[in-house]
């Protein structure tokens, strides 16, 4: 990398004093031990720098005393200047700080040829020291301002141009009113939009705020012969020049400014040496601008209005010219240019001229005789009239030349060689409309010449063929290389293939960066853009904006008439989103009727729609219609709007199962699609509405449970998914499916969850088992989802599972063990249950009937649960012969009896052995462990019915 190449980034100050990269001579910069003072020593090939950056900040002041240079700073430090003693860098004979005063004094001696320049820049002091130019330019650099000759002085009185400031739909609009009319330059160079005047006059920018959205710093600059501003925009922000009388107004920001004239420069062949002319109307002088930002000197051309700029960057050997809104400016890569100004001409020169090649040296000599097709003004414009061209030969013919020239030119890598030939068939190509032909041309060029990927035309060029051949993620990687950041004829490509992606904020903005050049693109090319824009603001509301478009696309010449029915189907469907119902559906018929599928489809889907809402057609035939229509068109946002008007009718007339199936058949076709990302919104939606807002609590439970296992991959991560699982679960165990509520828990435990949540579903899957008279399988579950990190209420409830598990299993000492310190009432039922079970009948009896508690005291009939626990707690009482606590049971508890599920059973139950009216018969089938199960399994019941997580509260 050169010098060149780093004066043309706005960060070429950081990268010349950093100088880690291969592109600087010399030793690279060495910082200081971070004290107060951080010297920087930095070498490039014309010239080197020293920078101070001092923590705090201090304030410097420089004198000149022949070659030594005397730096003051308001403060005193010890930087340590060994690099400056020992290894001065070019320019500079030596260096040495001195402590005078109690501030630091830095004394720089400077070599008998060279020069040096201080500045500020970024909160660093520094000095740009170089070898002393010859005859830099012929350009006068008069001391004090001198009137122009033969037009009124700009010059207000007093020397003070006050900057007015305003916000006008959207933009930030700068206003200079100057005494008479005033040369103006507006250009941006990297990160700053530059406004130079040709009068010297002291700009007061009091009024304009320091920051705003449109930029973030303003600097004013004044010359022996020019004054400026330099703002800091963000890269790609609009910018634009309007003049009138003695006003210039600078806008920031997208607007609907008219795109300024565009200025033609060439080489001038009528002198020699080579020299570079600018027709530009109305330029006043050039001066020699200072950008501290570099630390470089611009060459800058200021013009009277009206507006003309340079549409895009123009690199040269010597110099590069800036793109422009009003006026010229060029990096200067020589120190010897010249310029003079001859009327409305601005030459630029060398003594010896410049290197420029001959206005057909970019030709071989076959493609010098046929008139090979040429490029444009800007890299991606391209010209439909000119490149198809074939002669009198015709096509075959045309293209055979073209691509024998390839083959008879020489091997350099510049355009006069193989690279032109090669551009000139791409040309060719793409305005006989042959997009993948040009791409593989292109692609074979930059195989072989691999510098073209840094080339502004090959990228805009290729990136054009690639719109055409509707590889829009390719185009938009080449119209996103740095080399075309800003060209606004890029600009509109890729606002082109925004829009067509469905990216509609982004597309707008883009449009409007590159509204300048939508005047140069062919008719057919303005239209398709001016298309796409309104379909852009169809797509984030401005209806009023989208109608304007879509009259301006309709406006150009010749027109195909697909075009001009895509357009028209835009406007169709403004028609229907301002309410015009009535007249979007005539439209919409009529269109419907084309024979280009590509529109009818959509068309047809609009009318459907509309009559439906109209009430036209009943949801069943627009259903049908739209049945039909999606297999009619497929492949596009088309047919995935088609299916998402499909599926809601669906939804909406009940046929769940047929809208998941049609919502789902689209499958991840496009995903980027914005049609896509409302589909699957859409899909999801509708699985969440069926299994987690009750849509599908109408269907019978194995129903619902099918069509759940069908679409489960729809199931959402996270609680409302698990919400979704429990909500089935619930229906199941309702109707005893305990089947296939595990098989549904047991899923989500092996394929979907983990930690917590797992642990949670594994539990509710254990007592589901356990419910099923499965213990096994339950402590299996609660086994395989151990974790360290549950919660207290979670770990209890799982202690009880495991415990109703072991109990299961006749392993009563440990079940026991689980519950010994748990004094809650699922505890003491299993340890009654336990006891029973052993036979240890005065334990549980008294167990029993403690769980009951003061229930006897309450009204109503006993729940499942509380009439189970009742009549063991009387059979207990019997077989333990305990009749004094029977009868207590009996007294308080008789009159629960009428009332009960099993009256027969519970008056054995309370009655006890010896009444002499019951047989042992009677007395034998209440001591089965069928009642007890029941009420437990009706208990567990009405726990799932709350469809609550494991070790919720509401679970307790």
């Amino acid at each position: 990398m050169s010098l060149r190449a780093i004066l043309r980034s706005s960060v070429a100050a950081v990268c010349i004093a950093s100088v880690a990269a291969p592109s600087v001579n010399a030793a690279g910069p060495v910082a200081a031990s971070r004290g107060a003072l951080d010297v920087r020593v930095a070498q490039a090939a014309q010239f080197s720098r020293l920078e101070f950056h001092w923590a705090g900040g201090a304030r410097m002041t420089s004198k000149r005393d022949g070659q030594v240079l005397t730096l003051r700073f308001n403060r005193d430090a010890n930087p340590d200047m060994s690099t400056l003693r020992l290894n001065p860098p070019r320019w500079v004979k030596s260096a040495e700080a001195r402590h005078t005063g109690g501030v630091l004094e830095i004394i720089v001696t400077l070599a008998d040829d060279a020069e040096a320049r201080v500045g500020n820049a970024d909160g660093a002091d520094f000095v740009n020291i170089f070898a002393r130019a010859g005859a830099m330019a012929d350009v006068a650099h008069s001391p004090a301002h001198v009137a122009p000759v033969g037009r009124p002085n700009p010059m207000p009185p007093g020397g003070v141009v006050k900057a007015g400031y305003e916000k006008v739909d959207g933009q930030v609009r700068l206003a200079f009113n100057w005494a008479a009319p005033s040369g103006a330059a507006v250009f941006r160079r990297g990160e700053a939009v530059w406004v130079v005047f040709d009068t010297p006059a002291r700009l007061d920018i009091s009024k304009i705020p320091g920051s705003s959205a449109h930029y973030s710093r303003i600097q004013v600059f004044k010359g022996a012969d020019y004054s400026a501003l330099r703002i800091v925009t963000p890269v790609g922000t609009p910018y634009y020049a309007e003049g009138q009388g003695g006003q210039w107004s600078i806008s920031l920001g997208a607007g609907s400014q008219a795109t300024p004239d565009s200025i033609r420069v060439a080489r001038d062949e009528t002198v020699t040496p080579a020299t570079l002319t600018a027709a530009l109307a109305g330029v006043t002088k050039a001066v020699w601008v200072n950008d501290p930002a570099v630390g470089d000197r611009l060459l800058v051309a200021p013009a009277l209005a009206p507006s003309k700029g340079l549409p895009s960057r123009r690199e040269y050997v010597e110099m590069a010219l800036l793109p422009s809104a009003q006026g010229l400016a060029a990096e200067t890569y020589a120190s010897d240019l010249m310029v003079s100004i001859d009327g409305d001409l601005l030459r630029i020169g060398r003594p010896k001229g410049l290197v420029l090649s001959p206005l057909s040296a970019a030709k071989a000599p076959e493609e010098a005789a046929a008139g090979a097709p040429q490029p444009m003004a800007m890299p991606a414009l391209i010209d439909l009239d000119n490149w198809p061209k074939t002669g009198s030969g015709g096509f075959l013919a045309r293209y055979n030349a073209l691509q024998g020239a390839i083959s008879a030119a020489g091997e350099g890598e510049d355009k006069s060689g193989d690279i032109g030939a090669r551009m000139a068939l791409a040309r060719f190509l793409v305005g006989s409309g042959m997009s993948y032909e040009a791409i593989g041309v292109l692609n074979a060029a930059a195989r072989k010449h691999q510098t073209l990927m840094g080339d502004a035309e090959f990228r805009g060029l290729r990136g054009v063929a690639r719109v055409m051949a509707n590889r829009l993620a390719e185009a938009e990687t080449d119209f996103a290389s740095p080399v075309l950041a800003d060209d606004a004829s890029s600009a509109q490509w890729r606002g082109y293939i925004a829009a067509q992606q469905g990216e509609w904020v982004d597309a707008r903005q883009k449009f409007a960066t590159g509204g300048r050049a939508l005047d140069l693109f062919p008719a057919l090319w303005r239209a398709r853009f001016q298309h796409a824009q309104a379909k852009a603001a169809l797509g984030t509301g401005d209806l009023v904006g989208a109608a304007r478009l879509v009259a301006d696309a309709l406006s150009q010449p010749k027109i195909p008439v697909e075009d001009q029915l895509d357009i028209r189907l835009t406007q169709a469907r403004i028609f229907e989103a301002k309410g015009e119902k009535s007249r979007a559906l005539r439209m919409f018929q009529a269109i419907a009727k084309a024979p280009i599928d590509r529109i009818a489809a959509p068309a047809m889907l609009h009318a459907t729609q509309i009559r439906l809402a109209k009430g036209q057609i009943d949801a069943a035939a627009a259903a049908s219609e739209l049945n039909q229509l999606r297999f009619r068109w497929r492949g596009d946002g088309v047919e995935l709007e088609t299916i998402r008007g499909l599926g809601k009718l669906f939804i909406d007339q009940g046929r769940y199962r047929e809208a998941l199936e049609v919502l789902h058949s689209a499958g991840n076709n496009q995903p980027d699609h914005p049609e896509a990302i409302g589909l699957r919104r859409d899909l999801n939606g509708a699985f969440r509405a069926l299994f987690l807002d009750g849509l599908a609590d109408g269907m019978q439970p194995i129903q619902a449970v099918g069509l759940f296992y069908d679409f489960q991959d729809l199931t959402p991560l996270g609680a409302d998914g698990d919400q979704m699982v429990r909500n089935l679960v619930r229906r199941l165990v309702d109707v005893d499916l305990l089947d296939e509520a595990g098989k549904l828990l047991k899923y989500q435990v092996d394929n979907r969850l983990d930690g917590v949540p797992k642990a949670q579903v594994a539990t509710d899957l254990a007592w589901i088992y356990l419910m099923n008279k499965q213990p096994e399988s339950a402590l299996q579950a609660i086994n395989e989802s151990r974790t360290t990190i549950l919660p207290p209420a979670l770990n209890a409830e799982r202690r009880l599972a495991t415990a109703r598990a072991y109990m299961g299993l006749g392993r009563y000492d440990v079940a026991l063990e689980l519950v010994e310190n748990d004094n809650s009432r699922d505890s003491q039922d299993i340890r009654a249950e336990i006891a029973w079970k052993q036979r240890t009948w005065p334990a549980a009896a008294s167990l029993y009937e403690k769980s009951l508690g003061d229930r006897w005291k309450g009204p109503g009939a006993l729940a499942a649960g509380e009439e189970a626990r009742l009549l063991r707690a009387g059979v207990a009482y019997s077989l333990a012969d305990d009749d004094v606590s029977l009868g207590r049971l009996r007294q308080r508890y008789s009159g629960f009896v009428e009332g009960a599920r099993n009256p027969e059973g519970l008056r054995v139950a309370l009655s006890g052995m010896n009444v002499e009216s019951l047989s042992s018969a009677d007395f034998g089938r209440v001591t089965a462990d069928n009642e007890a199960f029941g009420g437990w399994v009706a208990k567990m019941k009405d726990r799932f019915r709350a469809a609550r997580p494991a070790g919720s509260p509401a679970r307790g």
